[in-house]
């Protein structure tokens, strides 16, 4: 009995605790900005959402993640981080909600189990996040990828374009030339896909600028769309554009190796300094503990 009494009482607590985090969340986090390119009623499929397999009349977990859905208006963000995972098939946007939720229980139940106290509870709003952080470096991974070759796609698109063809059949030349398919040319070959079942251009640009979620790509396909709407000369748009981001990676490259001595400090002062002291001391200090001077 009291084992139930604490376990209702840990759940109880923990919840509250995970509803006062997210009020406190919501009203401390800045409005997001509502762009269309990057709007995230934009960014969603047109297939049934995920989430339409949750049974309000169902098992327990699923009526506790339609309460935290629905209370802390998660869906758009939980969409969007699968957007840019790739849309892959697991896990799915519940399934991330799923693990958000077991997280919840499952880490301050495990330290209250191993401290023997009931103030871990305190720390199921962070549990909570915590599936948000393994997945947001999984996607910030993936976009670092993207951005590898992106600057050399572009300057193959400006050339190619410069011949001729429109920006489409410049990005099937890319796909189909490449030796093994980057993730960029994947997406690229989704749009160009998408596109071919009926999708409007702009659309499934957005789409694409969506599924990468790099600033870099939402600035190319604002660049497309302007070529399409304003008429304007797309090879010169992609020739600047290409020139700025290799600016921009020639300055973070710069920013990064200015910062490596500064971070090269803790290493030194840690592990070599200390070292090298053992190494330059000890003779002496075997010297004194066996009747001698040292040297």
């Amino acid at each position: 009995m009291n084992v139930m009494m604490s376990a209702g009482l840990f759940l109880l607590v923990g919840f509250g605790a995970l509803m006062l985090g997210a009020a406190v969340f919501n009203l401390l986090a800045p409005e997001k900005d509502r762009e269309d390119i990057v709007d995230v009623a934009v960014q969603r499929y047109k297939s049934a959402s995920s989430f339409a397999r949750l049974n309000p009349d169902g098992k327990l977990l699923d009526r506790v993640a339609l309460f935290c859905l629905h209370t802390f208006h998660l869906e758009d963000s939980l969409e969007e981080m699968y957007l840019q995972l790739g849309s892959p098939e697991k896990p799915q946007p519940v399934d991330i909600l799923y693990t958000k939720i077991i997280a919840a229980i499952a880490i301050p139940a495990a330290m209250m189990l191993l401290f023997k106290s009931f103030w871990p509870v305190l720390f199921v709003p962070l549990a909570f996040m915590v599936p948000d952080a393994l997945i947001r470096s999984k996607i910030q991974k993936r976009q670092q990828e993207i951005l590898g070759n992106f600057s050399t796609t572009v300057d193959l698109a400006a050339l190619i374009i410069e011949s001729g063809l429109d920006y489409l059949t410049a990005f099937e030349r890319i796909i189909k030339v490449a030796r093994e398919k980057t993730i960029l040319e994947t997406e690229l070959d989704k749009t160009i896909g998408e596109i071919k079942l009926g999708y409007s251009r702009r659309e499934a640009l957005e789409r694409f600028a969506a599924r990468t979620g790099v600033p870099e790509v939402r600035t190319l396909v604002g660049l497309i769309i302007q070529s399409d709407e304003l008429g304007t000369s797309l090879v010169d748009l992609l020739r600047n554009f290409s020139a700025d981001l290799r600016y921009s990676r020639l300055n973070k490259a710069e920013k990064l190796a200015a910062q490596a001595s500064t971070k090269m400090l803790f290493p030194l002062f840690m592990f070599i300094f200390p070292t090298i002291f053992i190494l330059i001391l000890s003779p002496m200090l075997g010297g004194l503990l066996s009747g001698g001077l040292g040297f």
